[in-house]
């Protein structure tokens, strides 16, 4: 035998072969197979080609991943993988000769092209020993926030600084991941139970595939990334079990640049007083015309500093004029390592003390990681590397040309333990907390805690009641100031008693739930119009990629919370603005469930 494959009744992938390697191969194959459109963007979306074909909608990021240097981070990666660990490096090559022979299969006798591939006039490329490290870095380069350090400086320019706490993210989150573990002695067999339940974007297709790796070293089941070897968050080797959740660490920094011009290239302003000369070099990226129309291409400055690559503006400043030049330091620049060591040793694994050992080598993006052995051996710790710095660079963009922001090595990943017989973990303050800023709310994470503290003992079988648990803790901050309103038209205030007696929960058939949806809505839309934050909707010339991050609706609707408890929001009449919400949804016709409401 060298592989075979073997699919279930809901077409999951069994794969088996004789030696890691051949395993790696099969399972690259499978998921060409399986993923050829995925791998094709996701190659493209990590070299800054994908507006090649997917038209000027994509240049923004294909500008961004040139800048930032993300391909040539990854051949840097691999190259000092080889040196550091050449049988992962051979594993990772093995994967990739997997993904190029099934993609050369594609289309091909008795096997069906992917439609995408036809619509877009595409045939899949070649992939080369580094594409996985540059697929897994363009995934998880925005994971760690830093566009968030550009708002935090947005809105301190417009309400001062005091306007950072009340707009920070410890409010309603809108998504987030959760993850519990429940150790043995509170559940009905005596072993631990962990349970993951990672939230993404909506996605299509989704970001993890489920897979069972078997060869003579180890036994896997879990869920992979597309493109990556191995079972990196969620698996289980049959005697250890691990699965993750955003730490929500701060691990990269944005520096402000003052950059110049000289006949031999750029220089940049060092924190010595002096000027640096700075890499830089044009790179060309074509960009598909609407309709098949002729394209056009488009040239790319990409510029260096000692701090790391130039990713906003530059010598002549932002698109607009303003002078301003934004560079990031991200680890796997500094380090040449992106963590992938860490891939085989959890394969491997049989123990928690082995998933330790193997998370040590883990660099990014930073998770929070849950484990459990069959032995009774418990893991709660966080995995990553996060940088030593001052607690400015964690804020705010901090001046280049300044002393004492420099990186001055790694935090030790902190651990945690279990409180009556149970870890959760829902990316809120936890044992991540000395390493990052901002962090999911605490609602998800409490409710999860009361579920568990409901009932001594749980089985897996009892899981999925939690998973899929509605109860929505954020609504108390609106229905709190909903109670205080009089004066209301009658169907205004039929609405309001309706949501006053609402059990909070955000069922697919509650009409309930999508009234409560519509009037949080109209008073985010109404406190953001206000004249007092209006001037914040105006967000600096910054690319396009990271407007998202300063888009001012939004970011009232995760701080809602806050905004509304706050004893003073600037003057804003925030009762007012409650009212006139609650009134014009009232004037509107029913809208219908949360199922019809809310619907992909």
């Amino acid at each position: 035998m060298s592989a075979e494959t073997y699919r279930d009744a809901w077409g999951i992938p069994h794969l088996r072969a004789d030696s890691a390697d051949e395993l790696a191969r099969a399972q690259g194959r499978v998921t060409a197979r399986d993923r050829a459109w995925q791998l094709e963007v996701e190659r493209h979306r990590a070299q800054g080609t994908s507006a090649s074909f997917l038209g000027p909608e994509a240049l923004s990021w294909d500008r961004l991943a040139r800048r930032a240097r993300l391909a040539d981070t990854a051949r840097r990666c691999y190259a000092a993988l080889e040196e550091r660990d050449p049988e992962t490096a051979a594993w990772v090559r093995a994967y990739v000769d997997g993904v190029n022979a099934g993609l050369a299969d594609h289309g091909q006798a008795g096997d069906t092209t992917a439609p995408e591939f036809t619509r877009a006039g595409l045939t899949p490329g070649r992939w080369e020993p580094w594409t996985p490290l540059a697929v897994w870095l363009a995934t998880h380069i925005l994971f760690a926030g830093f566009p968030a350090k550009l708002w935090r400086e947005h809105i301190t320019t417009h309400l001062g600084p005091e306007a950072v706490a009340l707009f920070a993210t410890d409010g309603p989150g809108t998504a987030g991941s959760n993850g519990w573990l429940v150790g043995g002695d509170r559940t009905t067999t005596g072993h631990a139970v962990i349970a993951g339940d990672p939230h993404r974007w909506i996605e299509d297709p989704g970001v993890y595939q489920q897979v069972h790796l078997s060869c003579p070293e180890f036994d896997v089941v879990g869920l992979a990334v597309p493109g990556i070897p191995g079972i990196a968050h969620f698996g289980h080797t049959g005697t250890v079990a691990w699965a993750i959740t955003n730490a929500m660490s701060d691990y990269q920094d944005l520096y402000q640049e003052r950059l110049r011009r000289t006949g031999a290239g750029v220089e940049a302003l060092g924190p010595d007083g002096t000027w640096h000369r700075a890499a830089r070099h044009n790179e060309l990226i074509r960009v598909a015309g609407e309709k098949g129309t002729e394209g056009e291409t488009v040239e790319v400055e990409v510029i260096e500093t000692d701090r790391g690559p130039v990713i906003a503006g530059g010598p002549e400043g932002l698109d607009d004029g303003t002078p301003a030049a934004l560079s990031l330091r991200y680890p796997p620049r500094v380090t040449a390592d992106l963590g992938f060591g860490a891939l085989l040793p959890l394969l491997r694994a049989r123990s928690v003390a082995d998933v330790d050992r193997a998370l040590d080598a883990w660099a990014e993006p930073v998770n929070v990681v849950q484990a459990a052995d069959t032995e009774g051996g418990l893991l709660h710790r966080v995995a990553g590397r996060v940088p030593v710095r001052p607690d400015a660079n964690r804020l705010r963009p901090v001046p280049a040309w300044e002393p004492g922001h420099e990186w001055d090595g790694w935090h030790t990943p902190p651990r945690a333990g279990l409180t009556d017989g149970v870890a959760v973990m829902a990316n809120q303050r936890g044992p991540a907390t000395p390493l990052g800023i901002e962090f999911a709310p605490p609602h998800r994470a409490d409710r999860i805690t009361a579920l568990l503290a409901a009932k001594e003992r749980w089985s897996a079988a009892d899981m999925p009641a939690i998973h899929t648990d509605t109860h929505l803790g954020s609504a108390a901050a609106l229905l709190d100031r909903l109670a205080t309103l009089d004066g209301l038209t009658p169907g205004a205030a039929a609405l309001r008693d309706r949501l006053l007696a609402w059990d909070r929960h955000m069922d697919a058939d509650s009409a309930d739930a999508a009234r409560y949806a519509a009037v949080r809505t109209a008073v985010v839309r109404r406190l953001a119009a206000h004249p007092v934050l209006a001037p914040a909707s105006v967000p600096p010339a910054y690319p396009e990629v990271l407007q998202p991050w300063l888009a001012l609706v939004p970011r009232v609707g995760h701080a809602l919370e806050h905004l509304l408890r706050a004893e003073d929001l600037y003057g804003i009449d925030r009762a007012a603005a409650v009212r006139a919400a609650l009134e014009e949804v009232a004037a509107r016709p029913p809208a219908g469930t949360w199922g019809d409401t809310h619907r992909l």
